[in-house]
């Protein structure tokens, strides 16, 4: 009894320093920027084959629902509720770590040191999504058909279709043989710079929502600090590209003309 006591106090401290981890991320991502995709170029270090890091760093976050999943000391998990939320973690990283990576076209070599913080942090939330779904976290059989875990779960499954969406549209950005940056069109990209980026947010502040607990609250908010200072980074990579277009476009093709002066 001791010991699960101070496991549930682990993860409820685990929790709060996940929110602290998202506050410094936002603090401090925007002033450095962010050593990955397009940007690591500008990073110096080592470097991962671009497949090979993302199996590596989000494989954690598969393992540990699996791992969970299979003991027969996983005492929360013969309630639905917990079942559902665990098994709606782990098809994102089913599909982050086994499907994802190999439909990658040409990416970027991944920096080692990107690829470790990345590798760390599916561990650290990892554990503390599947452990505290099964064993600490008590429901009611009909937290199912609630409102809270419905819209959550809804949520869930939206944000994680335009997630996919929109990394199709991304990897069909350029043609064989196309390079330099471009800008991508359709789907949420139409209405924000980040497509991909929203999706993963939505997607989290469903399971969030469904899952009505500290633990889905605090990876909720920790996507969101990361993600957003990524979405802001290419949102002025999106304006500076924008204006140098418009800057090499002759100004009848804009429909300017100048006006005589008298």
């Amino acid at each position: 009894m001791e010991v699960e006591l101070a496991e549930r106090r682990l993860l409820d401290a685990l929790a709060y320093l996940e929110c602290l981890l998202g506050y410094l991320g936002l603090v401090i991502l925007p002033r450095t920027g962010s050593p990955y995709g397009r940007y690591s170029p500008h990073w110096s270090g080592l470097r991962v084959p671009a497949r090979a890091a993302w199996v590596l760093q989000e494989l954690p976050s598969l393992v540990w629902p699996l791992y969970e999943g299979a003991r027969p000391s996983a005492r929360r998990l013969h309630c639905w509720p917990n079942r559902i939320l665990l098994a709606m973690f782990l098809v994102h990283y089913v599909h982050r770590a086994l499907i994802f990576p190999f439909l990658i076209r040409g990416g970027k070599p991944t920096l080692l040191f990107s690829c470790v913080l990345a590798f760390m942090f599916c561990t650290y939330n990892g554990y503390l999504q599947s452990r505290y779904l099964s064993q600490f976290a008590v429901y009611a059989e009909d937290w199912v058909s609630h409102p809270c875990f419905l819209t959550g779960f809804v949520l869930w499954l939206t944000g994680m279709v335009i997630n996919i969406h929109s990394d199709h549209i991304l990897r069909n950005l350029r043609k064989p043989g196309e390079t330099g940056y471009k800008i991508p069109r359709g789907g949420l990209f139409e209405y924000v710079t980040g497509g991909n980026y929203f999706g993963e947010i939505v997607e989290w502040c469903g399971f969030a929502l469904a899952s009505w607990s500290l633990q889905g609250g605090v990876f909720a908010l920790f996507t969101f600090c990361i993600l957003f200072t990524r979405a802001k980074q290419h949102h002025h990579t999106f304006m500076a590209s924008e204006f140098m277009l418009l800057r090499s476009i002759p100004s009848r093709e804009l429909g300017i003309c100048n006006e005589d002066t008298n």
